[in-house]
Formats: C-alpha cells, sequence, structure tokens
C-alpha cells in the first residue's frame, strides 16, 4: 500500500512554485490552500495536489505527472513510430528516426510530452537534449532524454491509486 505523507505548509508552497514557474502556471493553478501529499517511491517522490498525482520529484527535478493533462496539453508533444513505442515504455531515449512530427519548436533543456503516432497517446515526458531546429538537421542520436514513462515506478504507483 502506498502511504501518503502530508507536506508542511512551507515545503508544499516551494516545491508549487518552483513547477508552477518551470511551467508557467498561474498563481492560482492549485488553488487557494491546496491539500499537498507525497508518495516516496524507491528513488523518487510523486506529490499529489488535492490528491491527484501532479507533480514528480526525480533527481531533484520537478516533472509534471502523465496524469496531469493540465501540464501535458501545454507541453511540445513530438510524435514517434509505433516502432519505439515499447522502447520508450521501457524508459529508452528518444532517437530522432523514431521521431515522426514535432508540433512545434521547443529549446534545449526543455521539458516535452511523447506520444505515440496511432492513438496519440501521452508515452513519457523527456527533456529535450537539442533544440527544434537542431534537430531537424539530425541524421541520427539522441533528441529526447526519458524522464517519466508510462510503466516505470511513478505510473504503477499512480495506477494503484486507481
Amino acid at each position: 500500500m502506498l502511504t501518503r505523507i502530508p507536506l508542511r505548509e512551507k515545503e508544499a508552497k516551494a516545491i508549487l512554485t518552483d513547477f508552477r514557474s518551470r511551467l508557467q502556471f498561474s498563481e492560482d493553478t492549485f488553488g487557494f490552500k491546496p491539500l499537498v501529499e507525497k508518495i516516496q517511491l524507491q528513488d523518487e517522490e510523486l506529490i499529489l495536489v488535492n490528491g491527484k498525482p501532479v507533480v514528480l520529484k526525480k533527481r531533484g527535478q520537478l516533472l509534471p505527472t502523465l496524469k496531469f493533462d493540465g501540464a501535458v496539453e501545454r507541453l511540445a508533444r513530438v510524435v514517434v513510430d509505433m516502432g519505439a513505442v515499447p522502447h520508450i515504455c521501457n524508459g529508452a531515449d528518444v532517437m530522432v528516426r523514431g521521431i515522426r512530427k514535432v508540433d512545434r519548436e521547443f529549446a534545449k533543456g526543455a521539458l516535452l510530452v511523447i506520444v505515440d503516432e496511432t492513438y496519440g497517446k501521452p508515452l513519457a515526458i523527456g527533456e529535450a537534449l537539442v533544440d527544434s531546429t537542431s534537430f531537424q538537421e539530425m541524421e541520427r542520436g539522441k533528441v529526447i532524454s526519458t524522464l517519466h514513462f508510462v510503466g516505470d515506478d511513478a505510473w504503477n504507483a499512480m495506477k494503484a491509486m486507481g
């Protein structure tokens, strides 16, 4: 069973402020005084806001979870071919040859959502290793470092929550 640990107001505020600024959300995104809890996973923390899994704290970095639609919809989308799907769902980074389309420009270091080409389902959250202009000139190599993906510990914890 997953144990929810309520966060002190100061810690919760710091996490939400950092998260909002990284994704450029407004101050009222989570309401006036949201209930913020964490679930400690093996190497990361799942942060719940008002009972919903919103933030994943991994290696000191705050990432949106794949279940937080508000963030997933705001990120640049990278469409990958169906051959890349099983690899990405096992945590593999995204290679240039697996990318079919990008919906908008992005900078190096930007967070991206990776979706499959058939259904458009979010598969992973990743960080751009190059910008969108450089990637188009590449013939081979990694474009995105996969940080959170369908099937990882955080995903399985979210599924267990229902």
